[in-house]
This record gives structure tokens, C-alpha cells and sequence, in this order.
């Protein structure tokens, strides 16, 4: 073997900016890992429970940027109940004490509180980046305090994060004259905003790129902030729907005339007739549109909007853009890569408006096409073949029919043949959701051809132990399985012993799995954590062979070397 200078490797590894690629370089060998432990200035934890704060800092002494997932992803749909766990403060108390050169923290469906962000500052004398991702349990008094300490806060994002409003004085704290700003995301504010004290702000922010404000700002506000930021390349634009005058509409078209870096555009969008006009300016140099909380931007505005946005590579919509809107985008925007198409109604069978046809348009037009999440009323499996022929550089494929038990909706088979199609056509498919009638033949094709599939998603599919079981056998590249309302059960979980421990986790709900399965596998499994929630679960203490015959209502299981938690509310059982 080749041996090189310990810095010429350092000088490598710098080149590596994935952490999975990272980690590999760290099992080289001994002498790779030391100098990989000692240069490394990013981590990524996916599991806050798989690893102890204390061993992460210990392993990385010279840390500079912290990413941190809380609670599993079924989160978002209220799956997982109230006080699961997953709070921050560990996390940063640990930082504080060990790493007083933390920059950047990241943090995502945790539990933060203020008192944690006041800790920030006074811990990290450089700070420059917050970023909360679908956080909850702390207020506007906490940003006040990140605001008003961290001097040099260059990003603060609280992306669809659930803050307590105790007004807008937050907004006044950051420094004067000028400060280092370059990202404000408070789009999650659900309180008023002091509209004068944001104008200042972003007048004394001259780096700021990414501007998201909430739907309260009116556009007279909107139409001062945007004259004072002209180097904006990412805004989110508010409502639109207060202060509608034709003065402050044009501001707001001159605004957006001065806007010519802008690549990024979003809004919670509720008046239209005046409103998509003044937006024109900037359409042409658009890469990014998220119209998923614009649900007034329909129709002739939707298709003459998205005409003007030939550069499009990313777009968000409601499904009332119809199979005919989605025709326009395959026409016009012929270097998408990410569509994502989202129920307009909050009760999703009663949203009818997209189908097949319209994502078979959108793989004819759009051959760059990388990653589609997509509601509809219907499918085929010819729809999905072709899908597939046109669009073989599929990495992500998310598709769900609105009715669970859908058939072919011309041949009223299941669907497995055109997910078939899919998982046999994209070979670089890395995330799979399915939906629709589905039986254990899916799974097979699953297990035979999806070998760099990462993340799985499956509801209301298969007949037998046997479809997950394909998935377990197969799948080598496989790191999280979600699996909801489904038949599989103890032959299956325990299938996928050989499995669990190369993945990083299993969630299962209203399953056929029961308590006996659970603590089978956890008795194999030392590097486990078999989680069971059952807040209704009765256990007779006199009769074991009861309790292990009862079905578990939730089961989350990851690998981990920190050990059961210590914080486990009294509805789950860890085995």
C-alpha cells in the first residue's frame, strides 16, 4: 500500500463534502481514521438516540458544524404522540461545555426551548448559523436573545417550526449599524410583524440572499423591503393579501424590477388579479417555484405564471393545476428536475384534479426529471411504464393515489407491474414511496431491483409476511423502511435481523406484529432499540403469554451505541 504525508490525506479528505463518504474514508485504516476524527469540522447525526452527545464530541474534538434529527419522519402526520421525547437541550449543554467553536447548529423535529437558544451566544463566541426544521417549544423570546448576543448570526431559518408569538421585538434585537446577515427565514411566524423595524433590518443587512417572511407582512411592507435588497436570490413574499393598494402594487412591481439576481420564489398567495403581474419581472430568471400555500393561483393566472418561467428546475403546486397545467409545465419548463405536486384540499379524496395523464406529460417533456412526489385521484400501470421509460434517472419517486385500495384505474389489476417498471427502469433510485392495491409481487420486483434504494415508504399494501421480507433480502443499500397498515408480522420483523443493524431504522404501525415479535428481537439484537408505543396497551402481569400475543400499535427501532434512553415518556416499552 501506498502510504502518503498525513497532510496530503488531510488535503484529500477535504475534498469530500457527503459524510457517507466521509465515513468510508474513516475505515481505511487506523491512520485515516485518526487524521479524518481530527479534520473533520461537519457532522451529521440522523438519530439523536443513536449516539450520546458526549462520544460525538469526543470522536470530533475540532467540530464546527452540528446537524441533529430528532423524532422519526411520521412525525409530520401526527403519528408519533405528544412528549415522544427528542429534546435539544442535551445536545447543546454538551456542545457548550465541549465545542466553544460550534458555528453552525442544525437541528430538526427536536424540542427546543429558550433556554437553549439563550445558551447560544454566550457558549459560542462565533455562531453564525441556526437552522430549526420542523422544531417546537420555544418563542419569539428566544429568538430575541439569539438575535440580540450572536453578533455574528449570518443565518437564522426556522423552517415550518412551531414558535410561540410574543411579538415582533425579536425583529429589532440584531446588530447595529449593519449586520452580517445572508438568511431569514420566519415564514412559520403565525404573529403580527413590526413591518418598520424589518425594513431597517434588511436595510442594514447588505449580504442578505434568502428572505422568507410570513403571511402578515402587507405588501406596502413588502414593496419597501424588496427596494432595499435588490441582491436577493431566494424570497418568500407573505400573503399578498393585506394592504391592497395600487400604490403599494407599484412598489411591488418596481421592487420586483430591481430583483434581477432572484432565483428562488414562494408565497402564501391569497389575492390573485392584481397580484401575478407584478411578479412578470422576475419569472424568466426563475429556478425554484413553490406554489404549495398559494391556493388562490389557479387557472389562466397558474398557466400564463408558469409560462413565464422557462428556466424552472424546481416546482411545488396544488393539484388543482390539473392534468392541463401540467401539460403547460411539460411544454415550458423543460429543465425540471423536482416536481412535487400536493392535495389542494385538506380532505384528500375530495381533491380530483390531477391523474395519470398528467404525470405521463410530464415525463415526455421534462427528460431531466430526478424526483417527483405526486398526489392524484388515479393510476394505470401503463402510466407508470412509461413513466419510467422516460424518466430513467428517477432518484426519488414518491407517488400517492388518495384512495389507499386503488386499482389500475383501467384494467383494475394492481399496480405492482408499473412500480415494477419503475424500480426495474431507474437504477439510481434512492427513495420509494408506494400507494395504490399492492400485493407481495411488488416487493419481489422491490428486493430484485432496487439495489441503491435508501428509503422506503409503504401503506396499505401486501398480502403476506413474504412482501417484506423480499424487501429485507434484497434491498442491500437499504437504510430506513417505513411500513403503515399493513399485513406484515412477526415472521417478517424477525426476517430482517441480519438486516437492522446496516440500517439506520423501522417504523411499523397498525401492523400485525406483537409484543412476543418485539422482544424476540431485541433479545438477538444488542445493538437495538425496540421501541413500543401503545399508550392504550394493557399488560397483565400475571399472564405473559397474553401480553406477547397482543398486537403493538407503533414500533420504532434503530440501531444505536448509546444504549436504551433515559427519557422515555410512560408510553413506550424499550426493549
Amino acid at each position: 500500500m501506498l502510504y502518503f504525508p498525513e497532510e496530503v490525506v488531510e488535503n484529500i479528505l477535504g475534498f469530500l463534502t457527503s459524510h457517507s463518504d466521509r465515513n468510508a474514508a474513516s475505515l481505511v485504516c487506523r491512520a485515516w481514521y485518526r487524521i479524518e476524527r481530527l479534520s473533520r469540522r461537519s457532522v451529521l447525526v440522523c438519530n439523536c438516540y443513536a449516539v450520546r452527545p458526549e462520544r460525538v464530541h469526543v470522536r470530533f474534538p475540532h467540530l464546527r458544524s452540528l446537524n441533529v434529527k430528532g423524532k422519526p419522519r411520521f412525525a409530520d402526520f401526527n403519528l408519533v404522540p405528544a412528549g415522544w421525547g427528542a429534546t435539544a437541550e442535551t445536545w447543546v449543554n454538551t456542545c457548550a461545555a465541549a465545542c466553544p467553536g460550534l458555528e453552525e447548529l442544525r437541528l430538526k423535529r427536536m424540542v427546543v426551548t429558550d433556554e437553549c437558544l439563550k445558551l447560544l451566544a454566550p457558549s459560542f463566541p462565533n455562531f453564525k448559523s441556526l437552522v430549526l426544521v420542523s422544531c417546537e417549544g420555544f418563542s419569539t423570546d428566544g429568538l430575541a436573545a439569539v438575535a440580540t448576543s450572536c453578533r455574528f448570526i449570518k443565518e437564522l431559518d426556522l423552517q415550518e417550526s412551531l414558535v410561540e408569538d410574543r411579538g415582533s421585538r425579536w425583529l429589532r434585537c440584531f446588530p447595529k449599524p449593519s449586520t452580517l446577515l445572508e438568511s431569514l427565514n420566519f415564514a412559520c411566524l403565525t404573529g403580527e410583524v413590526n413591518g418598520r423595524a424589518l425594513e431597517k433590518l434588511v436595510a442594514r443587512s447588505p449580504n442578505l440572499r434568502s428572505l422568507r417572511l410570513n403571511r402578515s407582512v402587507p405588501l406596502d411592507v413588502l414593496a419597501r423591503v424588496l427596494s432595499h435588497a435588490p441582491r436577493l436570490v431566494d424570497l418568500c413574499t407573505g400573503s399578498f393579501a393585506q394592504g391592497n393598494i395600487a400604490d403599494a402594487y407599484t412598489g411591488l412591481f418596481n421592487g420586483f424590477q430591481h430583483c434581477s439576481l432572484l432565483k428562488s420564489l414562494s408565497g402564501f398567495w391569497d389575492a390573485i388579479s392584481l397580484s401575478i403581474p407584478v411578479i412578470f419581472p422576475v419569472c424568466k430568471n426563475l429556478t425554484c417555484l413553490n406554489l404549495r400555500y398559494a391556493p388562490m393561483v389557479r387557472g389562466a393566472y397558474l398557466i400564463e405564471f408558469i409560462r413565464q418561467c422557462k428556466k424552472l428546475q424546481n416546482l411545488w403546486v396544488l393539484d388543482h393545476i390539473g392534468d392541463e397545467g401540467l401539460k403547460t409545465v411539460a411544454s415550458s419548463c423543460i429543465d425540471l428536475q423536482e416536481l412535487r405536486v400536493y392535495p389542494a384540499n385538506a380532505d384528500v379524496r375530495a381533491s380530483s384534479a390531477v391523474t395519470e395523464e398528467g404525470l405521463v406529460a410530464i415525463s415526455a417533456g421534462c427528460h431531466k426529471l430526478q424526483s417527483v412526489l405526486y398526489f392524484c385521484q388515479r393510476m394505470t400501470n401503463s402510466a407508470l411504464i412509461t413513466v419510467a421509460k422516460n424518466c430513467p434517472q428517477f432518484k426519488s419517486f414518491r407517488l400517492c393515489v388518495v384512495d389507499p385500495g386503488s386499482t389500475d384505474a383501467v384494467t383494475g389489476q394492481p399496480l405492482d407491474e408499473g412500480f415494477g417498471a419503475i424500480v426495474h427502469s431507474c437504477k439510481g433510485l434512492r427513495r420509494l414511496s408506494l400507494s395504490g392495491l399492492l400485493t407481495d409481487r411488488v416487493f419481489l420486483y422491490i428486493g430484485m431491483y432496487a439495489e441503491r434504494l435508501e428509503m422506503l415508504s409503504v401503506a396499505f399494501a401486501g398480502d403476506t409476511d413474504d412482501g417484506m421480507t423480499y424487501v429485507l433480502n434484497g434491498c442491500k443499500n437499504l437504510k430506513k423502511l417505513e411500513i403503515r397498515d399493513s399485513p406484515f408480522g412477526d415472521s417478517a420483523l424477525l426476517a430482517g435481523m441480519h438486516k437492522y443493524e446496516a440500517m439506520r431504522s423501522l417504523w411499523l404501525s397498525s401492523c400485525n406484529v406483537t409484543l412476543g415479535g418485539c422482544k424476540s428481537l431485541a433479545a438477538s439484537m444488542e445493538n437495538l432499540n425496540v421501541e413500543v408505543m401503545n399508550e392504550a396497551l394493557s399488560i397483565d402481569e400475571t399472564d405473559e403469554d397474553a401480553n406477547n400475543a397482543k398486537k403493538v400499535d407503533r414500533l420504532y427501532i434503530y440501531r444505536t451505541v448509546a444504549g436504551p434512553r433515559g427519557d422515555a415518556p410512560e408510553f413506550i416499552s424499550i426493549f
